[in-house]
């Protein structure tokens, strides 16, 4: 194992590969209000995060990653175009023992907040992180969150479905059960379907009273808001079957990037609420391989992201040491657009970038694979 010191010099030396491209170097604090990730993310975060209390400054944080910090940092400097760099330490929780997982470790990367022009941004990140990696001939992944979040803002449904498929995007088993209760592939409980026929001719007052005890946190003024709820989505219509199969189609994507993007215009003529999301991925490629990538040794997953990256919106991507498939990614990154929209308080910023572990490029390097 790569000692600390070894691990902060290649941490220096991606740094300063990244600063070439005229980032500037930020430092954000190690301790963070954790107010702020908890906003974000809800009490989820804390099985995530170590998390300490100080009596002036409130609930802190241990900085489980750079990207909120360098958001904050920009939104508080103006907000304008601009890149940066970072290296430091990063400490999550973990609950068991992985190879190449710590609670404690390094991470360098890059951001880029440019409003310009999207594609070439993702472009130039994408094409910087292969120069980085070339060495190690890493297996590249990329994908677009965007794409699923665009056919589920364009589906003719209830608002109430459509906000929570859109919320469960990132937890693909949720957003699976979702789809399949919409669509009625999936049988309703025993217990729902009593209750429901109940409500057909009794009030929901008398449902919970006859139910005798409450026991929980949920107020009867909330048990009655989900019986409506619950009531009100047994009324609604189910998704098409041929919807949910081209919806099942788009996930299950897994080509290069030329084919997939085949796939995807045939898909569209079903789906026409991709569109704009499918000509955004052509100019990416298109920016791409003007940076010189060579987009058949990658890989494009239309799931790609959705279980790892919680705030990113669009663009995602990750390396691979293939050879020990236990690892956790070299690097990844991806858009975030949507994340800026928060932290600047509804003023979107668009920005993409990504994160390097430089411990484990030193490690495969020990493995022989420089």
């Amino acid at each position: 194992m790569p000692s600390k010191d070894q691990v902060r010099a290649e941490a220096a030396r991606l740094q300063d590969f990244f600063r070439g491209s005229g980032a500037q170097a930020v430092e954000p604090n190690i301790l963070q209000p954790a107010h702020t990730l908890l906003d974000l993310y809800g009490e989820d975060i804390r099985a995530r995060a170590y998390v300490t209390a100080d009596p002036l400054m409130g609930e802190q944080m241990l900085r489980p990653d750079f990207t909120v910090p360098v958001v904050q940092m920009h939104v508080a400097s103006g907000g304008g175009e601009a890149r940066y760099t970072y290296a430091g330490e990063v400490f999550r929780r973990q609950e068991i023992a992985e190879p190449g997982r710590s609670n404690e470790y390094f991470q360098v990367g890059m951001e880029i907040f440019d409003a310009e022009d999207p594609a070439e941004a993702e472009a130039e990140i994408f094409a910087r992180f292969i120069a980085a990696l070339a060495p190690l001939g890493l297996r590249a992944a990329m994908g677009d969150i965007g794409l699923l979040t665009a056919v589920v803002q364009g589906l003719e449904t209830s608002e109430a479905r459509r906000s929570a498929l859109m919320r469960h995007i990132w937890r693909p088993k949720r957003f699976r059960a979702l789809l399949d209760r919409y669509s009625g592939r999936s049988k309703v409980p025993a217990a729902r379907a009593a209750m429901l026929k109940r409500l057909q001719n009794e009030a929901p007052e008398e449902i919970i009273s006859d139910a005798g005890l409450i026991i929980g946190l949920r107020e009867p003024t909330e048990i009655i808001a989900r019986m409506r709820t619950l009531q009100a989505e047994a009324a609604e219509p189910p998704l098409s079957k041929h919807l949910v199969e081209m919806i099942d189609d788009l996930l299950d994507i897994r080509e290069t990037p030329a084919n997939a993007l085949d796939r995807l215009r045939d898909i569209a003529v079903d789906l026409p609420a991709l569109d704009i999301a499918v000509e955004r991925l052509e100019r990416r490629l298109e920016a791409m391989r003007a940076h010189g990538v060579d987009l058949d040794k990658v890989e494009f997953e239309a799931s790609y992201g959705r279980t790892t990256m919680e705030y990113y919106d669009g663009f995602v991507f990750g390396f691979y040491a293939g050879m020990y498939p236990h690892l956790p990614p070299v690097a990844s990154g991806g858009r975030y657009d949507a994340l800026t929209r928060v932290l600047a308080q509804g003023r979107e910023i668009p920005a993409v970038g990504g994160m390097i572990r430089p411990g484990l490029v030193l490690e495969l390097g020990q493995e022989g694979w420089l």
